[in-house]
Order: structure tokens, then C-alpha cells, then sequence
């Protein structure tokens, strides 16, 4: 008896460590270190902390100042909601289960958390491909540019980014679309207890990393490097006063040629930040589903850092960020007609 009951002991203690121990078919956990927890934890949080208030500093900065209501900050201020989204919903839930190894929030609360996940990092490269045409149009047809992206404009390419973003994000997930002709190999070898992934077959990795991430990089840097050519074109024949009086009507300011390459910046540290794991999403597939879930962890939070990031981008090349950031943190913003202080 003491045989069998320590062989059962040894048994027990060399079983890997399982999500949920009473559940059949439950996935697989990985037991971090106490510390290393801990430290995890703190990141984690601080990251959603940061995001959050910088991007609601932002979206509260654009509302607040009148002389901020353009067509190109309301593009920038749907893109700083869907990082503030990013930060106090996806990020939250995320560090829970990068840190447990394991998903304990349930099923249906999964694919929202997934659903949100797609979406918003869709809705994100879609403002910013509206973002590089809005730039295009400033930079390369100046004079066309008022009539095209007025505000009505804007609002409406806004709301089609998000409408259509929310289709793929949802419709991915709860359709099950990114399983579609391979059910079988994913109930049987990936699906478990305990487990969140977002899972596609080699047919929806490819159509959807397409759809929603080469293509739109590759028309974003068609564009800038557009945009890019014809700003130096104009700096060149100013400098050396080759520009004739008719052409100086449509030369771009220098605000213009500033806010350009702060956009630029934050579209590149977008595709930087994102495009190992979309790289990953759409070779593992085609490789047999090798790539260890903690290389997509990380991949996903370097994703998810960017919308960290975005605000500091601002700070660093807006001045009229820096001064509104002032304004708010002394509480300027509560003084009567505030809203029309001149922050450029």
C-alpha cells in the first residue's frame, strides 16, 4: 500500500500542471515564477495605465480646444479612442492570461475579449490609411483638400472604419470564420479548457493578415513616400527660389509639412510594432502550428504598446499637445472660454 501510494504521489507530482485539474481536455499551464509574476503584473498594469490616461489626455485635448477641430485630429482623436480601448479592455484581460498561462473568464466573455481584440487593432490601420490619404491630399493637392476632406467627410470615413472593422472583428470570432474547413483539426489538437487563441486556417490567415495589414501598409507607404517626394520637390525650388509666383498659391505650409511627418512617425511605429505578429499569423499556418503561444504573447503586447506609445509621439512633436497637457494638468480647461485658447 505505501508502494502504490507513493508511485502515485511521484505520479502526480510529474504530471504537468493543467488549467483546471478536474476537467478533461483542459489545456496545459505554465507556472511562472513568483517574482517573475509579480513583475509581470506590474508592467502589465502600468502599460494600461499609461495608455489609458495618455490617449484620454489626448481625446480630451482635441474635444476641449476649438482650434483643434480639423479633419486631421478628429482622425487622430478616433484613433486615440481606439487605443484608450485597447488599454482599459483588451490589455486588462490579456495580462491575466499571459501571466496564468490560462484563460479563466469563460467562453463567451473570449471571443468578446478576441472580437474587441481584431477590431479595434483593425479599426486602428484603417484610420491611419484615411490618415495618409488625408496628408496626401493636403501635401500633393492642397487646393482640392478642403473640398474633400471636409468634416462631414471625415465623420463618415470614421464611422466606416469602425462599422467595418466591428464586421470583421465579430464576425471573425463569432462566425467561427477563421476555423471554416478546419473544425476538425481544431477541436481535436488546439481547442481545451482553459485556453483563449484566435486560430485561423492557412486560407483565413492569408485573406485576413492580407486585408486587414499588407495591404493597407503598402498603401500607407505608396502614399507617404508620395507625399514625401513632393514635399521635398517644393522645400528644394523655395530654397533656391525657383518656384514661380502661380505655384506659391498651392505650396505647402510648414505646419502641413510638420504634422505630415509626425503622422509618418506614428504609422511607421505602427507597422514596427505590429507586423511581428502579423508575420507570425500568417506563417504559422503553413509551418503546422509550431510557433509557442508565449512568441505570440509577446508579439501581441509589443502590438499592444503601441497604443502606449501614440501619445508620446505627440508629446515629443506637437508643442500644441505639450501646451494643452499644461492646460489640463494646472486646470485651465475650467476657466471660462478656454476652449478658445490659441495653442499655435
Amino acid at each position: 500500500m505505501d508502494f502504490q501510494k507513493t508511485l502515485s504521489q511521484t505520479v502526480m507530482l510529474e504530471s504537468p500542471p493543467l488549467c483546471y485539474e478536474s476537467l478533461n481536455g483542459s489545456c496545459l499551464k505554465f507556472v511562472y515564477p513568483k517574482e517573475a509574476r509579480i513583475a509581470l503584473y506590474i508592467l502589465f498594469v502600468v502599460m494600461s495605465l499609461l495608455t489609458v490616461l495618455g490617449n484620454l489626455l489626448v481625446i480630451i485635448t482635441i474635444i476641449h480646444f476649438k482650434q483643434l477641430h480639423t479633419p486631421t485630429n478628429y482622425l487622430i482623436l478616433s484613433l486615440a479612442a481606439a487605443d484608450l480601448l485597447v488599454g482599459g479592455v483588451v490589455m486588462p484581460p490579456s495580462m491575466l492570461r499571459s501571466v496564468e498561462s490560462c484563460w479563466y473568464l469563460g467562453t463567451l466573455f473570449c471571443k468578446i475579449h478576441s472580437s474587441l481584440d481584431v477590431t479595434l487593432c483593425s479599426v486602428s490601420i484603417l484610420n491611419l490609411c484615411v490618415i495618409s490619404v488625408d496628408r496626401y491630399y493636403a501635401v500633393c493637392h492642397p487646393l482640392l483638400y478642403h473640398s474633400i476632406m471636409t468634416l462631414n467627410a471625415t465623420a463618415f470615413m470614421i464611422g466606416v472604419c469602425w462599422t467595418v472593422s466591428a464586421f470583421v472583428g465579430f464576425g471573425v470570432i463569432f462566425l467561427e470564420l477563421g476555423i471554416l474547413g478546419v473544425e476538425d483539426y481544431y477541436y481535436s489538437n488546439v481547442a481545451c479548457e482553459g485556453g483563449c487563441t484566435v486560430f485561423f486556417s492557412k486560407t483565413a490567415s492569408a485573406v485576413f493578415t492580407m486585408l486587414c495589414f499588407y495591404i493597407p501598409a503598402v498603401i500607407m507607404i505608396g502614399l507617404y513616400l508620395k507625399v514625401i517626394h513632393i514635399a521635398q520637390r517644393q522645400a528644394r525650388l523655395i530654397q533656391h527660389g525657383q518656384m514661380k509666383s502661380s505655384q506659391r498659391g498651392t505650396a505647402v505650409g510648414k505646419t502641413e509639412i510638420k504634422a505630415t511627418k509626425t503622422l509618418a512617425i506614428v504609422i511607421g511605429v505602427f507597422l514596427l510594432f505590429w507586423a511581428p505578429c502579423f508575420i507570425c499569423n500568417l506563417v504559422d499556418p503553413f509551418i503546422g502550428n509550431i510557433v509557442p503561444p508565449v512568441l505570440f504573447d509577446i508579439f501581441a503586447w509589443l502590438g499592444y504598446s503601441n497604443s502606449t506609445c501614440n501619445p508620446v509621439v505627440y508629446a515629443l512633436f506637437y508643442s500644441w499637445f505639450r501646451k494643452s497637457f499644461r492646460a489640463i494638468l494646472l486646470g485651465k480647461i475650467f476657466q471660462p472660454n478656454s476652449s478658445w485658447t490659441k495653442l499655435f
